[in-house]
């Protein structure tokens, strides 16, 4: 690469001052994946000191960073949620958006995929390529994501470049291919053919060792080869194979060519001290030539497929700062305090302040996320630093901002003109599959809990609320034990809400292991206007999922017309509330045979009562059976887990469908699994395949819970 410094302190990007996008081809929307530890957070750090942005970086042991701001970020040391850190380099803006490496904050992952234009893969040379790693390489490929990857801790003693380049190309694939090479504290550029020593702390030019000769050229030719091969640049394919010698210029066009189309992929090395390891920062100059001059800017990804709010299609949404307004919510965080803050990505036009603009969200309801379309008054715009909120005049296509006080705008929300509303498709997100039970630790704390709820909702869409009517009881549903961790806490510290954790309460169902009739009798005369009702009833059960039928078959009036309804009425309340263990009764069929009514006492409620009471002692003569709710679940690991999930499903009680193999090495298992049985399986699944296996679930029937598990939930019934 060219010798571009970065940028010192007092320039643009300098600490106190926001950096503003000129236009869409002066920016570039950089994500950081990878793993929890791989050094994403601290090398963004490095990035921000080396070009002035910050006066020296902060420490994730020491909570002062500016990525890991949250309070829970804090105490966990770990990144949680998806933070901006926007610098300047040779006159072009890098939005840098530091992502959760954690399975269960993978929400905020592809919120930074949406708002970012190219993914940089942070990979550690002592820990290597994982698992979770390779899932999310195939989900950028999925989405036609520009990648590339960093090389974390080079100069560590257990550290090696060459092998973790390996192990890339074996998961990644051919076009991973390195753009240095790192030799101790020497860094060799293949294609400018430099040589940079790091040993004193700062980068100074030094000549090349002559024992790397050979091998810096031999994988300088196969980094050109593969440069013009995926750019499909003929003509400089020509002038290679003539055996000119390609200047570095034309190269590094070809190479920005090669990325954007997302079939090349180069590779970068560094070290940046962190913890107890105090060697030199390696590799950031390099790094940000690489981001600034062959990333992708925001004209060349595109923008996502756009509709008008009813979801007619509109014509191509280009990248244009004078176009029409499109932008996008991929973050939103609510502040007690200053109120609810949008984290925004503009694909179009240009966000200005004051300015009112129309918020559509459409297709979340199931995750407590109503439909909404509303005109709003935007506040300020800023350029967040960490907690710095730095005040922008504007916000053009391409660059991401933060907008103040849109009260009703949640992540994944289309921000477009009120004139002409428009609806960008919204991402994937993954089910969250965890449910965890909770109740406000006081009355006080239950006043305040809805509200807080709704907040977490807004902000997060991999969390799904459900307030279950038949069990009674308030459900989060999460991502796994990490994201439900955060809630709770996000609960307690910011909303200053305290639940506690409940036994999750699986909805049950009854119904009858025979024919039985049954004698309601209602009869009560205590002066004045008494009450008579008597019907007599047969029951008999259904096959599954058939539901409930009710028969007249009463003859010669003995119970008049106008009580009939009652008595199916009074049947369908006790079913409603069970008469064995409480769980409502199911697939029945119920003939109203014979009864008695009195010209003056009898009534509606009466011929009720007298309805359930039959119900109730026809079940007293049949064994009733208690029913579970069986799910299917298909599970996608990889092929080395297959065995270890399948006799794990057995054990659950789940019966093997069958599995298919899935491209990527990976398989895909079918299963019916008692719900009672995967309450916790996503927490279980990702300890068993060490954080590479996912699940999907859909209920499927009702079906006999065993005999010896029935007695021990009628028993408890019984203790409530």
């Amino acid at each position: 690469m060219t010798d571009r410094r970065a940028d010192k302190p007092g320039h643009p990007g300098a600490a106190g001052r926001a950096p503003e996008a000129v236009r869409p081809d002066r920016i570039r929307n950089v994500v950081l994946v990878g793993h929890s530890g791989a050094g994403k957070t601290t090398l963004v750090e490095a990035l921000l000191a080396a070009t002035g942005t910050i006066q020296r970086p902060g420490r994730v042991e020491d909570g002062s960073t500016v990525s890991d701001h949250d309070e829970v970020e804090v105490r966990q040391h770990r990144s949680i949620n998806l933070s901006l850190a926007p610098l300047v380099h040779g006159g072009v803006k890098v939005n840098l958006l530091d992502a959760p490496g954690y399975a269960d904050f993978v929400g905020d992952l592809r919120a930074g995929l949406r708002a970012a234009d190219a993914a940089l893969f942070v990979v550690s040379a002592v820990d290597g390529v994982d698992g979770l790693t390779r899932m999310l390489w195939e989900e950028c490929a999925a989405v036609g994501m520009p990648r590339a990857v960093v090389i974390t801790k080079i100069d560590q003693q257990r550290g090696d470049f060459d092998e973790v380049v390996a192990a890339c190309q074996e998961a990644f694939g051919d076009g991973v291919l390195p753009c240095y090479f790192p030799a101790s504290d020497r860094l060799y550029g293949l294609l400018s053919r430099t040589c940079w020593d790091y040993a004193t702390g700062e980068r100074v030019a030094c000549e090349p060792d002559p024992a790397y000769a050979d091998r810096v050229e031999e994988q300088r030719a196969s980094l050109i080869e593969a440069i013009i091969q995926e750019s499909e640049d003929e003509g400089l394919m020509d002038r290679y194979l003539a055996g000119e010698d390609l200047d570095v210029r034309s190269l590094i066009e070809d190479m920005e060519k090669a990325v954007a189309r997302g079939g090349f992929h180069p590779v970068l090395a560094t070290s940046v001290p962190h913890g107890d390891h105090p060697g030199p920062v390696i590799g950031m100059a390099e790094l940000l030539e690489v981001v600034t001059q062959a990333f992708p800017s925001p004209l060349e990804h595109g923008v996502p497929p756009v509709t008008t709010v009813d979801g007619k299609p509109v014509d191509r949404v280009e990248c244009d700062p004078d176009g029409p307004l499109v932008a996008e919510v991929v973050k939103t965080v609510s502040d007690p305090y200053v109120g609810r803050i949008s984290l925004v990505r503009v694909f179009s036009g240009t966000l200005r302040p004051d300015m009112t603009v129309h918020v559509s969200g459409h297709g979340m309801a199931d995750r407590g996320h109503e439909d909404h379309d509303v005109d709003e008054r935007v506040g300020a715009l800023t350029s967040p630093l960490g907690k710095t909120q730095r005040p922008i005049g504007s916000c053009p296509a391409g660059d991401i901002c933060a907008v103040a006080k849109l009260t009703h705008a949640e992540t994944g929300d289309t921000v477009s003109d009120k004139e002409n509303p428009l609806l960008m498709t919204p991402w994937q997100m993954p089910d969250p599959l965890l449910p965890v039970a909770i109740e406000a630790k006081s009355k006080a704390d239950e006043d305040k809990l809805s509200q807080a709820l709704a907040r977490l909702v807004a902000e997060d869409p991999t969390l799904r609320l459900e307030n279950n009517s038949e069990t009674r009881q308030l459900v989060l549903w999460c991502m796994g034990e990490a994201h439900a961790d955060v809630l709770l806490d996000r609960l307690s510290a910011r909303y200053g809400v305290e639940v506690e954790t409940v036994e999750l309460r699986v909805p049950l169902r009854e119904t009858f292991g025979g024919r039985a009739q049954g004698l309601g009798r209602h009869v009560k005369q205590s002066g004045g206007h008494g009450q008579y009702a008597i019907c007599h009833v047969e029951v008999e059960p259904l096959g599954s999922g058939e539901g409930f039928e009710f028969a007249d078959k009463i003859v010669g009036g003995v119970v008049p017309r106008q009580f009939i309804p009652s008595v199916e009425k009074g049947v369908k309340s006790q079913m409603a509330r069970g008469v064995a263990a409480g769980y409502p009764v199911v697939d029945i069929r119920v003939r109203l045979y014979d009864g008695k009514a009195h010209s003056v006492d009898s009534s509606d409620m009466a011929f009720q009562t007298a309805g359930a009471l039959a119900l109730k002692d026809a079940a007293a003569k049949v064994p009733m059976l208690l029913l579970e709710p069986v799910d299917e679940i298909g599970v996608l690991v990889p092929d080395d887990y297959v065995g270890a999930v399948m006799s794990d499903l057995s054990a659950r009680r789940g019966r093997v469908l069958g599995s298919e193999s899935v491209p990527g090495g990976r398989t895909m298992v079918k299963a019916e699994v008692p719900q009672l049985e995967i309450t916790r399986y996503a927490i279980d699944l990702r300890s068993m395949s060490q954080g590479t296996g996912t699940f999907s679930r859909r209920f499927l029937r009702y079906e006999p819970l065993p005999s010896h598990l029935a007695g021990k939930m009628t028993a408890a019934a019984g203790q409530d």
